[in-house]
């Protein structure tokens, strides 16, 4: 199958998601034709519906080594590849490691989810000592720090996550909130603004920002 006609079958599969709404075909006829490294060069296309396509495959098929051309979609021109991008990176971000690793981070989001705090930053603990470079674990344990009150240890941890994955806007968001909570209003609009770069659809960001802004000018 030639580029142009690899092309043309990823943009017929997208329109039929589209209207059918069908994941499971949608995946099954992509993993037949498209690797992994094909959808993300296809995520760089001048046509629009392709790098929709692209962007969606990936967001079903890809795992963590996808993060970077995912991350890039972040800031694509046109809106729809963006929202693809938006939903399919987060998933992404847990599929990192092995299968026990991923079941242990699985928990730790219901604990985050159910407001079990505590044992959510406790299992987060024994996942970082056995996989310090999964970075949505130091992100869960943030979260958890976070909602426990612990905002110096919270900003750690998503720095520790920025470090490991730079695309992640959820612990730039996160270590903004951290620092509006320590009252550090000009370091927090730092942070928001970097979550807007990493991801310039984060529209409650965007309203953060601006009032922060607006406290700032107050202050001085």
């Amino acid at each position: 199958m030639s580029e142009t006609e690899r092309a043309a079958l990823l943009e017929r599969l997208y329109q039929n998601y589209l209207v059918q709404q069908d994941s499971a075909a949608f995946i099954r006829e992509v993993s037949r034709h498209y690797t992994v490294g094909t959808l993300e060069r296809l995520t760089l296309s001048p046509r629009r519906e392709l790098r929709r396509g692209a962007v969606l495959a990936l967001g079903f098929l890809g795992d963590y080594r996808s993060n970077a051309a995912m991350g890039r979609a972040l800031s694509d021109e046109d809106r729809g590849v963006r929202v693809a991008a938006e939903a399919g990176i987060v998933s992404l971000w847990c599929r990192d490691g092995n299968e026990q690793q991923r079941q242990a981070l699985a928990i730790i989001i219901r604990l985050n989810t159910a407001k079990h705090f505590e044992e959510a930053a406790a299992r987060a603990d024994d996942l970082i000592a056995q996989a310090s470079w999964f970075a949505e674990a130091w992100n869960q344990r943030a979260i958890a720090y976070y909602s426990l009150g612990r905002h110096r240890e919270s900003i750690r941890d998503c720095q520790q996550t920025l470090e490991i994955n730079p695309y992640h806007f959820g612990a730039a968001a996160g270590m903004g909130q951290c620092y509006v909570q320590l009252g550090e209003y000009p370091t927090a609009l730092d942070c928001f603004r970097r979550a807007l770069r990493l991801n310039p659809s984060l529209e409650g960001v965007r309203a953060n920002i601006a009032h922060l802004e607006r406290a700032v000018e107050k202050s001085e």
